[in-house]
């Protein structure tokens, strides 16, 4: 079994409060979550209301599956013309690591 993660630290539009701030992450979260079958949640500068980090794991059999979707979450971010994307970090694990 193979475990990756992805972690996205992007810069909002036009923010100036928290709620604005979960207007943007809300929606992207649920995006995100819908059509990559993922998990996903906000992870991190959740009392910033102009930053989100942003965390997604998947889980597969093969480290060719983990990383294709890893690969197509990290291209769906990066062209969401409502945030800025400042930097994405990934890891990845086998069961079989120790």
């Amino acid at each position: 079994m193979w475990i990756g993660w992805i972690e996205f630290d992007v810069l909002l539009g036009d923010v100036h409060s928290l709620k604005e701030k979960r207007a943007y992450v809300r929606p992207l979260v649920a995006d995100i979550r819908r059509t990559f079958s993922v998990a996903v949640a906000e992870s991190d500068s959740l009392d910033l209301h102009r930053r989100a980090g942003i965390g997604v794991s998947v889980v597969a059999a093969d480290s060719a599956h983990v990383i294709d979707v890893l690969d197509a979450v990290d291209d769906f971010v990066a062209r969401r013309p409502e945030i800025e994307l400042l930097s994405a970090h990934r890891g990845m694990v086998s069961s079989d690591d120790e």
